[in-house]
């Protein structure tokens, strides 16, 4: 069906362009907003009354844009004098509306986030005032405190890491301290413990000695591994003589060592003399005279507990052996 033409203009009616007529003639049966919206943004003026409440419903909810339609009411002005200005005012309080509304409802998942970053900002930040501090003077080696030391003399130990003072805790020097502490032969192990803010702490484990080889030189105190201790002229005092064939690089030596390592502590400063020809054949001797035919250093021991036990049952006897811990026997 055809469109009927449009009216002729009043007399007193200006001039319109093509686009207002036909903003002007959709806004009298079921103009939409966009159309009204088109025609103010060109410039045009609203031509009827009916375009302008839908143009305003498209900011409902808008205390700007309700404000300026109750002005518009008040005055009792026709719709052709809202100005685009003014259309364009009110979409941007339905917009500024709109965001407020999005902030209010997505208060919750904000909060959320800045707690979040909040704490990892602040853990970061502990850790790395963490390592500055840990790297800088203020942790800085001031004590060395030596543990652990009874043959070995702690003012030489501290004396030979005096390097280590001024270093940051973080920063100590491990190869220097393991090439000063090599002039010690009684350390068998050590170990490193920092003691915030400027304390440096040295564990150390000394060696066992297991008894004393003349030669030559004198008297060489040596302990399990074959290491030796100290040389002096004359036998120390406590410690017992080894009659070892072949030396300390021996089988006959190794077995002996772990024979002696094996012994509690109180009845090993009772042994004067250790014989071994051989990895199988460790003989000891004691201070009260008696004789301990070992044996292999295997399961010893299970052959320390049964020797302990026989020489409390049989103080009289002067030979047990114990190379079969099983069936020891007692003469």
């Amino acid at each position: 069906m055809r469109r009927p033409a449009p009216l002729p203009a009043a007399a007193d009616e200006p001039a319109r362009s093509t686009r207002e007529r036909r903003v002007a003639r959709r806004a009298g049966t079921d103009a939409p907003e966009s159309d009204a919206l088109d025609a103010v943004g060109s410039g045009a003026a609203v031509a009827s009354d009916a375009a302008v409440p839908s143009m305003w419903d498209s900011s409902a909810g808008s205390p700007e844009a309700d404000s300026i339609t109750a002005a518009i009411d008040d005055a009792d002005l026709p719709a052709s004098a809202v100005r685009t200005s003014e259309v364009w005012r009110a979409a941007r309080a339905r917009r500024k509306a709109l965001r407020a509304e999005i902030r209010r409802f997505t208060q919750r998942s904000r909060r959320r986030r800045i707690i979040l970053w909040g704490s990892v900002g602040a853990i970061a930040a502990l850790i790395l005032g963490s390592v500055i501090a840990a790297y800088s003077p203020l942790f800085a080696v001031r004590e060395i405190t030596v543990a652990g030391a009874s043959r070995v003399d702690t003012a030489a130990v501290q004396q030979a890491l005096q390097s280590q003072i001024g270093k940051p805790l973080a920063l100590v020097d491990a190869s220097g301290v393991k090439s000063a502490l090599t002039e010690f032969p009684m350390i068998e192990t050590y170990a490193l413990e920092a003691r915030p803010p400027h304390e440096l702490l040295v564990r150390i484990v000394e060696r066992t000695p297991i008894g004393v080889i003349g030669s030559d030189a004198g008297y060489s105190l040596v302990d399990a591994a074959g290491v030796v201790l100290s040389t002096t002229p004359q036998p120390p005092e406590g410690s017992p003589l080894l009659d070892i064939a072949g030396g300390i690089d021996s089988p006959a030596f190794r077995s002996a060592g772990l024979v002696m390592r094996s012994l509690p502590a109180d009845f090993r400063t009772g042994v004067t003399e250790v014989r071994a020809t051989s990895a199988d054949d460790v003989t000891l001797k004691l201070a009260d005279g008696k004789t301990v035919v070992w044996g292999s250093e295997s399961d010893s021991v299970r052959k320390a507990a049964v020797l302990v036990r026989l020489i409390a049952t049989s103080p009289g006897s002067t030979t047990f052996d114990v190379s079969s811990p099983t069936v020891p026997v007692v003469r």
